[in-house]
């Protein structure tokens, strides 16, 4: 591309954090976004994020910083979103100005519950974003051993390897290492699936199911993860690539994981809402299993699910985690 690109994240949570230090380790200028008055006075004040990531601090000189989403969307050429999934209606509403000649990333790990569409699929819908415009980061990466400058993964998916690889190089640094691939459906599938799968994880620590339990857990979760994608969006690709598998291993084994940490909760006796107040972050899982269970009952011929419906039983139906996972186990192979 000709042109430096200006670059802006809207969110402030940790992995928002995270992605504005990768951004600030190759960009003189980055825009931030950020819902909470407090969040923005208190990193001009004291150069780091008061709720997530704290010991991370900044130059201020290379943050555009507004609590305004039009300010910030006006200014930058690519948008990287990075707002819980069921936030992210609320907070595009706010939108006045035309984004469809933006490039869209998407760091959400969830389907918009107010239009049922993954969040690339939204902003084409909604907003007239052409798809080869949209990209997707996927990990294997927490935000939080970004913060550590631990030595992490991330794929960027993008139908354009151009914008693909431009995006990649920004956030490319001695720390993170980057690839690329087209297949962005698929990529955003994965991501939100691997949080419902963490959470199964979680839940089985919290019942006291073993190592030996959850190396099955995982390898039939991998499993059907590649069903449920292939069923939504048929295309070739490697589902034991680290943006599939490796996503979902890091997730369900990490103890940086907040989505294994939710289901821990559920398992140790938790009702959801306790569990939900408990954490200081949003377990997107929770309403990804929503999402997953309502797109497969759309289906004419389902797909064979027993991960996800074991914990959308235990998370939306209120069946007991002990008895749901004892039938659990008998379904697994």
């Amino acid at each position: 591309m000709d042109k430096q690109l200006k670059y802006a994240v809207f969110g402030a949570g940790s992995w928002a954090t995270a992605i504005v230090k990768m951004l600030c380790e190759n960009l003189p200028e980055v825009g931030w976004y950020m819902r909470s008055v407090y969040t923005k006075e208190h990193l001009l004040r004291e150069q780091h994020n008061p709720n997530y990531l704290s010991s991370v601090e900044f130059h201020l000189e290379q943050l555009k910083l507004s609590n305004d989403i039009n300010e910030i969307a006006d200014y930058a050429d690519v948008l990287i979103f990075v707002i819980p999934s069921a936030f992210m209606h609320s907070e595009l509403e706010k939108l006045t100005i035309d984004i469809s000649n933006k490039i869209i990333v998407s760091a959400v790990k969830g389907i918009i519950p107010e239009s049922g569409l993954l969040v690339g699929e939204h902003f084409n819908t909604f907003y007239k974003v052409p798809l080869e415009n949209i990209a997707v980061i996927a990990g294997p990466c927490h935000a939080e051993e970004v913060a550590l400058e631990r030595l992490s993964y991330l794929t960027i998916s993008c139908a354009d390897p151009k914008k693909a690889k431009e995006i990649a190089k920004n956030l490319s640094s001695d720390y993170i290492k980057t690839k690329i691939n087209d297949d962005i459906m698929g990529v955003e599938y994965a991501v939100m699936l691997k949080n419902i799968y963490a959470i199964a994880a979680g839940i089985a620590h919290g019942l006291g199911y073993g190592d030996n339990f959850q190396s099955v857990l995982m390898s039939n979760a991998i499993r059907e993860m590649r069903r449920f994608i292939k069923k939504m969006h048929k295309m070739k690709r490697n589902i034991n690539n680290s943006a599939y598998l490796g996503d979902l291993l890091v997730t369900g084994y990490s103890v940086f994981s907040r989505n294994r940490m939710f289901g821990n909760m559920i398992g140790k006796g938790y009702t959801v809402k306790s569990a939900q107040m408990e954490m200081s972050m949003i377990a997107e899982g929770y309403y990804a299993t929503k999402s997953a269970h309502l797109l497969n009952e759309k289906n004419k011929k389902k797909t064979k699910l027993p991960i996800i419906d074991a914990v959308y039983e235990i998370l939306y139906e209120g069946k007991d985690p002990k008895k749901t996972f004892k039938k659990l186990t008998e379904k697994l192979d």
